[in-house]
């Protein structure tokens, strides 16, 4: 995936998650080596948006390719984002994943909320 490809994804996906609702926080976070695409804030919650991106032909949905080892640094990343973020108050926070395919002049965004949960052990 190109860096342009990556950053039309993660404009589609910021404008999606407005048009219901969202408050974007932060977009491209980075704090060291973790980094966060969307970070957005809504009744329920904050959520943390993994943004997959892609162009037609796809073989799979590209949520697929949010394996277990992006879901820890997901979460690692998180964490130290809420860490420098504690004006927030207690508020739920939510691991999504939001994913965006390019075709032609379409576009298609598939969300998936709560996509994983984490596991402490």
């Amino acid at each position: 995936m190109t860096d342009t490809l990556g950053k039309l994804g993660e404009d589609a996906a910021a404008r999606w998650l407005e048009s219901r609702g969202h408050s974007i926080l932060s977009r491209n976070w980075r704090g060291g080596r973790v980094e966060l695409d969307i970070v957005s804030l809504d009744p329920e919650g904050i959520h943390f948006v993994e943004v997959k991106s892609r162009k037609a032909p796809v073989m799979a949905d590209p949520a697929v390719n949010v394996d277990a080892a992006k879901r820890r640094h997901l979460v690692a990343a998180a964490r130290k984002w809420l860490s420098g973020n504690t004006g927030l108050g207690q508020r739920e926070v939510f691991f999504d994943i939001l994913t965006v395919v390019f075709d032609h002049t379409d576009t298609h965004i598939n969300y998936y909320p709560q996509a994983f949960i984490p596991v402490y052990a």
